[in-house]
């Protein structure tokens, strides 16, 4: 699910790049603010950060004693997504193992379905292998599907989240 989170975090400033106008402070504010967004990539309470939508408000700046690099107290809003138990998602297979399948969904590329939770479906091994049920329909690398996220968890170490879902439920599966 897409969340709109507020957001408050301490951007700092390199001194070599602190010039008198206010204009190109800001720029470098913004800048810092944006590349430690991207290098942060998750967290375990609101999900991965996909975008800054406004900056709020900058806060006075304290200059830090021993390299006198400035840090800025800075609020903004931004869109992040996170997968919650009970939610029903859609997303692309991306790699096909003989006990479940991996599907990328949004951001998230460790979202794994194994074959119990594949009502009548079959692994089919071969140089494309698949899934396969009774009524033909097939479930390969690239095929768009629609889930039940059963749980998800957060790994410190990689931000990053990992998910187990189900298709089983009505209107869950492939879709054409």
């Amino acid at each position: 699910m897409f969340l709109r989170s507020q957001l408050s975090w301490n951007v700092v400033i390199p001194a070599q790049n602190l010039d008198a106008e206010g204009l190109i402070l800001q720029k470098a504010i913004l800048i810092g603010l944006l590349d430690e967004f991207a290098a942060k990539k998750a967290s375990k309470d609101i999900g991965y950060f996909l975008a800054v939508t406004t900056l709020d408000h900058i806060g006075k700046g304290i200059i830090r004693q021993h390299s006198g690099d400035l840090l800025f107290p800075v609020d903004f809003s931004c869109i992040t997504f996170k997968m919650f138990p009970g939610e029903i998602l859609e997303g692309i297979v991306h790699k096909i193992l003989k006990h479940g399948v991996f599907v990328k969904c949004g951001p998230a590329e460790k979202v794994y379905i194994s074959h119990l939770k594949m009502a009548d479906y079959q692994y089919v091994p071969g140089e494309n292998p698949c899934f396969r049920n009774d009524k033909s329909t097939k479930i390969e690398k690239g095929t768009v599907v629609r889930f039940l996220v059963l749980a998800e968890k957060y790994d410190e170490a990689e931000k990053d989240f990992r998910a187990v879902v189900s298709l089983e439920g009505d209107f869950l599966g492939p879709i054409n």
